[in-house]
């Protein structure tokens, strides 16, 4: 990308809106406007450019970062207004301090995240000299891309790099002159919302409006969101198996129930077929965990959460004809799958969510209104996407003002056809209909099916790094457990039957491909191979299955991996193989 000055990227038409709206809330002069704030803001859009906020969580598109810059600043001054501050100060001493406790409010809420661009992102010009946001704004053409190794919340204690980047020695000897606002700015540029007070709770709040805003306040947004972001790939999962495998509204057992307000999906169930349905399509990153699933999908802002910050809900679901039992759900917006005119009619019974659960809110076909008991809101220092309708601060008004209509905001939903197609290539063409994954009987036959179609269409890649399959002394190499773990986890079913047997369910798969005999053995009768990865910095090594066919797999084999060496086992190792 090439860097922009501060005039060109701040002059979309909604950018201009949320500057409007900035200089409104701060009752100066348009100078004094221009050296307090439009020079911060400047110099933070020419630091940040194009970058995203995130990598697939929210504003996750180029100039993503910018945009969050501008609403939580535009969000936070609104909040300020409700404030007195500094609190138990006298009336005089409150309008003394007015002009600096706001202007501190939007700064806190403009560097609460620049954090982000020193330790998340790595960054390097076009010659590939490496870029760091301490060297000033970008001045050539550049390139970026997230540190995989990098640590959720290392941002927070980065800022301390950056905040003098946007604030002049004039401001922060401005600021610095009012003891108690330079407190609690410093807490809140330090990560430390649990000492910042007011000024912590106002930047906690506008960050979960402009989230919300993004992502659960508006599911049409989460639509709009780039197609590699994974709050897109988990909502396109969930509509699939909603209309292709999952039952709804039985007056018995089924996989969720939809209310007037709320739609119920339990939890396992879900998490397992969502898990195998984004595996079939060669989704990777999918957490094995369920319970690392359902953080994703809350993080998100997918699946809703309870008064107390978790993703799991705990309630009793009754039909209308006596029959009642109590699950572990995740709760969504009924928005978020459905558009108006496509939802499902709401179950006929109640879902009534259970009293330990620290609420007692019913949710009836009959009724939209859900009672929760009065509970403590969360420690500042607890961040969580809430919906704009939630947080009772007069944001409405400013969520009209700044929202933009976006195609697939406004527009019925279609299903993509790449969505659309999905199920087509999901399991190996003798499994035919709706819903394949459900029909296909898990087997050592069907599991070599599905390898080789895997591998065909690209779903799993071979011969990288993290392989599952690699090509060895002339023939394929299947890694263990890792192959096996795989397929179990894109057919769900498997579970049942490993369980009849007492076995894991990788380990069920394992001893079914074995009893195909299409594996080579060692001339000690070892069925396990080992090989010796060599790279560049360290080695390591493999376990798995030679076979005796490598067209079993290939239609032309590939050449062997270059970087896998075959051992020999010695027999002294059998018993624990």
């Amino acid at each position: 990308m090439r860097p922009e000055p501060a005039a060109s990227l701040l002059a979309t038409p909604r950018r201009q809106k949320l500057l409007e709206h900035i200089w409104q809330r701060t009752s100066l002069s348009r100078r004094q406007f221009a050296t307090l704030y439009l020079a911060p803001l400047e110099r933070y859009a020419e630091l940040v450019q194009q970058f995203p906020a995130s990598e697939s969580h929210h504003h996750a598109y180029p100039g993503g970062m910018l945009d969050h810059g501008l609403e939580i600043v535009a969000y936070a001054l609104k909040l300020r207004q409700s404030h007195l501050l500094p609190a138990g100060a006298s009336p005089e001493a409150q309008a003394a301090q007015a002009e600096a406790w706001t202007a501190g409010t939007a700064y806190a809420a403009l560097l609460h995240d620049i954090g982000k661009i020193a330790v998340d992102l790595q960054v390097e010009y076009e010659d590939g000299a490496p870029w760091h946001p301490w060297h000033g704004p970008l001045r050539q053409p550049y390139r970026f891309r997230y540190r995989k190794d990098r640590e959720y919340r290392l941002h927070s204690a980065a800022t301390g790099l950056l905040y003098t980047r946007l604030l002049d020695a004039a401001i922060l000897d401005w600021l610095s002159s009012y003891p108690d606002l330079w407190a609690a700015l410093l807490y809140v540029l330090a990560g430390q919302y649990e000492h910042a007070g007011t000024l912590g709770e106002l930047v906690i709040q506008a960050d979960q409006a402009s989230v919300a805003q993004e992502l659960g306040g508006d599911p049409g947004k989460a639509l709009a969101a780039p197609k590699h972001a994974l709050q897109r790939k988990l909502l396109d999962g969930l509509r699939y198996l909603l209309r292709e495998e999952l039952k709804l509204n039985q007056p018995q057992a089924a996989d969720g129930w939809l209310t007037q307000d709320a739609l119920w999906l339990v939890s396992k169930t879900v998490s397992d077929k969502l898990r195998a349905h984004l595996l079939s399509q060669g989704i990777d990153g999918i957490p094995s965990n369920n319970t690392a699933v359902f953080n994703v999908l809350q993080d998100h802002g997918i699946a809703l959460p309870t008064p107390d910050g978790k993703a799991i809900w705990k309630a009793t679901v009754t039909s209308d004809a006596g029959w009642s039992h109590s699950f572990t759900f995740l709760k969504l917006s009924p928005a978020a799958i459905w558009e108006a005119a496509e939802r499902p009619a709401p179950f006929a019974g109640q879902v009534q969510v259970d009293p330990e659960a620290d609420e007692t809110a019913i949710a009836t076909p009959n009724s939209t209104d859900c009672q929760p008991m009065e509970i403590a809101p969360p420690p500042p220092a607890l961040i969580m996407p809430v919906t704009p309708a939630t947080a009772d601060t007069g944001l409405g008004a400013l969520l009209d003002l700044l929202e933009v209509t976006t195609p697939a905001a406004s527009a019925p939903s279609t299903p993509e056809p790449e969505a659309a197609g999905h199920a087509n290539i999901a399991l190996p063409p003798s499994t035919n209909g709706p819903t394949r994954q459900q029909a296909a009987v898990p087997s050592g036959e069907h599991f070599m099916a599905w390898l080789s179609q895997s591998i065909q269409m690209h779903r799993l890649i071979i011969n990288d790094a993290k392989a599952l399959v690699h090509t060895v002394d002339g023939t394929a190499y299947l890694v263990s457990p890792g192959v096996f773990q795989r397929y179990a986890q894109e057919h769900p079913q498997v579970a049942t039957q490993a369980k009849a047997d007492k076995l894991e369910g990788w380990q069920w798969v394992q001893k079914r491909f074995e009893k195909l005999g299409q594996h080579r053995k060692q001339a000690s009768g070892l069925n396990i191979w080992t090989c010796e990865v060599t790279g560049p910095r360290k080695s390591r090594r493999l376990h798995g299955y030679l076979l005796t066919d490598p067209q079993t797999l290939f239609s032309e084999v590939p050449p062997d991996n270059p970087h896998l060496r075959l051992a020999i086992e010695l027999p002294a190792l059998a018993p624990f193989l």
